[in-house]
C-alpha cells in the first residue's frame, strides 16, 4: 500500500466567537467569514508562512497574533499553535476597541 499523504489544516476555535461578533456588528460578517475560510484552509508551519497569507498580521508575543480584518476595521487576536494547527480566538473587536485593549493581558 502507498503512503497516505494529507495536509493538516488549521482548526479555528471557536467560530461561535465570530458569529457572536457579527450578530452585534452585521457589517463585519462578510469579512469575518472570509477570514475564517482562509484560516481553515491554511497550512502554516510558522509565523513566516502566516505572513505570506496575512501580510498585515503582527506577532504580539506568547503565540498571540493580531489579524487586521475588513480593511483594518476589525481586529482578531488569536493564539496560534503552529504545531497543533490551531487558532484560538482570544478577542474580536473594532479597530477603535483594539486601541483601548492591553493585548498582553489576554
Amino acid at each position: 500500500m502507498g503512503k497516505s499523504v494529507y495536509t493538516l489544516v488549521v482548526n479555528v476555535i471557536a467560530r461561535t466567537a465570530l458569529e457572536a461578533f457579527w450578530t452585534r456588528h452585521p457589517a463585519a460578517r462578510a469579512s469575518l467569514t472570509a477570514w475564517y475560510a482562509v484560516v481553515r484552509h491554511a497550512t502554516w508551519a510558522s509565523f513566516a508562512d502566516l505572513k505570506l497569507t496575512f501580510n498585515s498580521a503582527d506577532m504580539v508575543g506568547d503565540g498571540k497574533v493580531v489579524f487586521n480584518v475588513g480593511g483594518n476595521n476589525y481586529r482578531i487576536v488569536g493564539l496560534v499553535g503552529f504545531r497543533a494547527k490551531r487558532v484560538f480566538i482570544l478577542w474580536i473587536g473594532t479597530h477603535a476597541e483594539y486601541n483601548r485593549l492591553d493585548v498582553k493581558k489576554l
